[in-house]
């Protein structure tokens, strides 16, 4: 063969080459990019999650509707783990590897998310839990999009001690049995007894998921607060548990003006199902309500109600946080320019979202963002009264109120590149 004919094939071959490599890269170019939605669409949380689902496939339309994301469309895997712990561990798994997905949006419960996250951490995903919690966790697998004790039930309690919240002097503690309502409240409870608030004047009370018959309970409730000292009751009820608390603290005549109940896990959402004219006056504690009045919720307001071609849906806090972190995770993508996991972690770290509620919320290097405290008083048309507002308040992952957590720091960020040590990880000097 000659020299030049040879040059003239290899030429032809690098062509072909560079021609077949350009349309398998323009094909990878053009998949979908896959996201996990993992919420319970059935079981004692439906209540509470299904809403979470449709507001993420609305934010998923919306993006794909503007051309998508780095030039290709997001596709949602939605999985339903029907209120059951280790069923969420099982679909997290399958979604990080059968389903190849980039990040998964998910969770309610701390049960729930403490299911998964081993999961998360032995495969390195990323997921992003749309509601408040206990803290006294800081994973670098996960991106946390509400409040921590620290800046909701803290200030919660400290509103009710104050002159505007009542002066309340004794308070029951009453939750759904799992980690959230126990932790938090092993929190306040150390809260409480740096305020002088002393044993006999705080009630402490579990009831498991799903519980309906709340007559006893109640009873005990209404007999704690009959002392003639100002009581008000401390709910982690969480899930569908609710409907039938509240129908019976109206059955038994427990009127805010007497002992306010205020909530920590009851939102618009969970009220749609009750007659809350019994309720007028109970409270729930929150950085989001729609009655929030801003351009921005506004507008959010509509386009879900134009999504759902429903008028009168409500919206609440977690679908706020569930916004902002899916627009965070957008963010982060464009600007790494790519899904991988460890560009994605980095990136988040800075991200800003204007939120519905009207505050410019950033992503802290503890995984965490700054957000408000407020608290919303019960309408009569199911709505929430903003009674108190905070600015945004820095979130400590490790609650200052924990004997153990002394000097603990929360920080993805070099030199410390930690969740929970009291050093940094490397040395500075």
């Amino acid at each position: 063969m000659s020299t030049a004919l040879f040059r003239w094939r290899s030429a032809a071959a690098a062509l072909v080459a560079l021609f077949l490599g350009s349309g398998a890269n323009s094909a990878r170019a053009e998949e979908p990019i896959k996201i996990g939605i993992l919420h319970s669409l059935s079981g004692t949380m439906a209540i509470s999650e299904t809403i979470l689902k449709d507001l993420m496939l609305m934010e998923v339309a919306d993006v794909n509707a503007k051309g998508g994301l780095l030039g290709r469309q997001i596709e949602p895997v939605v999985v339903d783990p029907a209120s059951n712990w280790p069923l969420f561990a099982e679909k997290a798994r399958e979604l990080l590897t059968k389903d190849k997905v980039a990040a998964v949006f998910g969770c309610w419960t701390s049960v729930s998310r403490k299911s998964v996250l081993p999961v998360f951490e032995e495969l390195d995903g990323l997921l992003f839990y749309p509601l408040e919690y206990e803290g006294e966790e800081a994973s670098y697998n996960i991106f946390y999009g509400s409040s921590v004790p620290d800046n909701k039930a803290v200030p919660a309690v400290e509103y009710l001690m104050s002159k505007e919240g009542g002066e309340v002097k004794r308070f029951v503690l009453e939750g759904t049995d799992y980690v959230y309502p126990r932790t938090s409240n092993k929190i306040i409870r150390a809260f409480l007894k740096t305020k002088g608030v002393k044993d006999e004047d705080i009630m402490e009370n579990y009831t498991p998921f799903g519980f309906s018959d709340w007559q006893t309970e109640v009873a005990a409730i209404k007999k704690f607060g009959s002392s003639g000292r100002k009581t008000a009751v401390v709910s982690t009820i969480n899930g569908d548990a609710n409907v039938p608390f509240y129908k019976e603290l109206g059955n038994q005549g427990v009127k805010a003006t007497d002992i306010p109940v205020i909530a920590f896990s009851v939102g618009e959402e969970e009220l749609a199902g009750l007659d809350t004219k019994p309720l007028v006056g109970h409270l729930a504690a929150w950085s989001y309500f729609q009655s929030v009045n801003t351009p921005e919720n506004k507008a959010f307001i509509a386009k879900w109600r134009a999504y759902t071609k429903n008028p009168k849906r409500v919206t609440n806090d977690p679908m706020e946080s569930a916004y902002i972190l899916f627009h965070m995770w957008v963010q982060a993508v464009q600007q790494a320019g790519t899904t991988d996991v460890e560009a994605v972690r980095q990136a988040m770290i800075g991200q800003k979202v204007k939120s519905p509620s009207g505050f410019e919320v950033v992503m802290g290097s503890n995984h965490h963002m700054a957000k408000p405290v407020m608290i919303g008083e019960i309408q009569a048309d199911g709505q929430f009264s903003i009674v108190y507002k905070s600015k945004a308040l820095p979130p400590r992952a490790w609650s200052p109120y924990v004997e153990a957590n002394k000097g603990k720091v929360a920080d993805w960020s070099w030199p410390w590149v930690c969740g929970g040590c009291t050093s940094p990880r490397f040395a500075t000097n």
